[in-house]
């Protein structure tokens, strides 16, 4: 028996995980997952999600603050 599905090729990289919670913005950098070559997708392990909770809901200190201008889209121009 033969799939038709194409067969994903993951690769194991470190990645910027982005976050929104409670309007605040979070980034973590350097965060290792498997990506999907064929879609970008990232995949996390259990403990890589574990551990990113950690950081966000602890009192860790980030390495730095960034400032992010926000825009509003409209669609009427």
């Amino acid at each position: 028996m033969t799939d038709n599905f194409p067969q994903e090729t993951l690769i194991e990289k470190r990645v910027t995980y982005t976050l929104e919670v409670n309007e605040k913005f979070f980034m973590i950098e350097n965060v290792p997952a498997r990506v999907c070559e064929e879609t970008g997708e990232s995949f996390f392990s259990p403990e890589t999600v574990e551990r990113i909770q950690q950081m966000i809901g602890g009192q860790e200190k980030p390495k730095r603050v960034i400032e992010t201008p926000v825009y509003e889209f409209s669609t009427s121009l």
